[in-house]
């Protein structure tokens, strides 16, 4: 005999069985009661520092997958990008299809970054400052300049030429 609580694949029927699901602000809630939440309640928890996970019968899934799921009625098929790089906004606008590459162009700066701006580095052995991109898994150095704003702009421009849709400055 098959153990009940086994995970099954979940479909958009059982999905919207359980959950609401917000578009305009990309929250699930509960439609049935059980022990431990109401109808009402806000689904998931946090997971890590900013996405956001929903249990559905012994499975956990990320949040925005959900809401392509919930709306579409098919798993996204690769990658979900958060357009504006807010990683638990979840509203089906800001979602879109990406590669995994497509996916890391949209990321802010590092970290680490010390200049302030994304693609720049301080060089001191040249003591100029230095603009950088990746593309195709290939770094490019966009050349040394003397402020780092001027390298920054280097940067942009080959940000829209090369990331597109996906270029993120910020």
């Amino acid at each position: 005999m098959t153990d009940p609580r086994r995970k099954l694949p979940l479909t958009a029927e059982r999905l919207r069985e359980l959950l609401d699901y917000n578009p305009e602000i990309g929250i699930f809630t509960w439609k049935k009661k059980n022990r431990k939440r109401d109808v009402g309640d806000i689904a998931g928890s946090r997971a890590g520092e900013d996405y956001y996970q929903i249990s559905i019968d012994y499975g956990t899934y990320r949040r925005g997958r959900l809401a392509w799921f919930y709306v579409y009625g098919e798993w996204p098929p690769i990658e979900i990008d958060h357009i504006n790089g807010i990683r638990d906004d979840d509203r089906i606008a800001n979602l879109r299809l990406s590669s995994a590459m497509e996916n890391k162009w949209n990321q802010g700066k590092h970290r680490n970054n010390t200049s302030g701006y994304k693609g720049v580095i301080f060089d001191p052995r040249m003591g100029m400052w230095r603009a950088q991109i990746r593309f195709n898994r290939k770094r490019y150095y966009l050349g040394w300049f003397d402020s780092p704003e001027k390298a920054y702009a280097a940067y942009c421009e080959a940000a829209i030429r090369l990331h597109g849709e996906f270029a993120r400055f910020a």
